[in-house]
């Protein structure tokens, strides 16, 4: 089947915002040595646009509904770095009116990941959530999902010349760089944290255990080192759990459910993301550079109609 052939239970998105994510450089830099999933790749798992073509088995309605999308990319050869893109139809998501275009082409990775490391072990209502990374994509959804779900929310930064930088979904900002970060998360947090949403779990593993309350979920979706180390026995007598997240693969009812939260809490006004200028298509390798280097906006490219 040709890139742009609708095939059953699937939609065509005519895209208008492609957006570039550390796994997308990630893949194509061949960064675990697999080699190439297909012989030609269109990056790119997220993205926006309007439907304009659907396959048998979905409602004819859909056409010219704005939606954002998720994982194109993922386990199939062709993204949203074109301008057309063929997915499942349940993972072109309608955009809802108030949102958008360019919020909704940040949604995907990023929000399913901090979905997930939330809401993965159940409602946080009530609940105490420490947020590592705060400013970067992942840990910045996930803290404003914390925060929308009914959380109080503590969140991590590097370095404490960051903390203006925390938004206002983070009632209590940490420094990493200050002296003992665990007496001010305990502080805090006296009985300790239900949730830990991780971004460089070899590094501050440590620090988790001691600030951990007990049956604690500690969620993480990346770290530094291949192999981290991590001290059993206090996250064995706390009874923590470890949960490791591989976004492309959660579960399908995981992926629907944070798809719908996502949409309803950006409808909500419960999200807000930083988003630089998009790039134009043919500037992709500058956007992949910009990932890599690090930046704080979210990098879009605008598609060509």
């Amino acid at each position: 089947m040709a890139a742009h052939e609708t095939g059953p239970g699937a939609v065509r998105v005519r895209v208008a915002l492609s957006g570039a994510e550390p796994g997308d450089t990630k893949k194509r830099s061949d960064w675990l040595g697999y080699g190439m999933p297909f012989p030609r790749v269109v990056p790119h798992g997220d993205g926006s646009g309007v439907i304009d073509a659907v396959g048998s088995g979905v409602e004819a309605s859909r056409i010219g509904q704005r939606v954002w999308v998720y994982g194109a990319q993922s386990y199939r050869p062709f993204g949203t770095a074109a301008q057309m893109t063929v997915v499942p139809a349940e993972q072109a998501v309608e955009l809802p009116a108030d949102v958008s275009e360019q919020m909704g082409a940040c949604l995907g990775i990023p929000g399913m990941t901090a979905h997930r490391a939330v809401f993965g072990d159940g409602p946080v209502a009530g609940k105490t959530i420490l947020v590592h990374g705060v400013l970067g994509a992942v840990g910045s959804l996930a803290a404003q999902l914390a925060r929308w779900g009914g959380a109080t929310v503590i969140g991590t930064v590097v370095r404490a010349s960051d903390l203006d930088q925390v938004g206002a979904a983070v009632a209590r900002p940490v420094a990493l760089d200050q002296w003992r970060p665990e007496e001010a998360i305990r502080a805090l947090a006296p009985e300790g944290v239900h949730r830990i949403v991780e971004v460089a779990f070899s590094d501050n593993a440590d620090l988790d255990a001691k600030v951990a309350a007990p049956e604690c979920v500690i969620a993480a979706y990346a770290t530094r080192r291949d192999r981290p180390d991590f001290p059993f026995w206090p996250i064995l007598f706390a009874n923590l759990t470890i949960r490791l997240l591989g976004s492309d693969d959660f579960p399908p009812a995981a992926k629907y459910q944070a798809a719908s939260d996502l949409s309803t809490a950006a409808h909500d006004g419960a999200l807000s993301i930083r988003i630089g200028d998009p790039l134009p298509l043919d500037r992709i390798a500058e956007a992949h550079d910009r990932v890599d280097a690090g930046t704080r906006q979210r990098v879009l490219l605008s598609v060509p109609s």
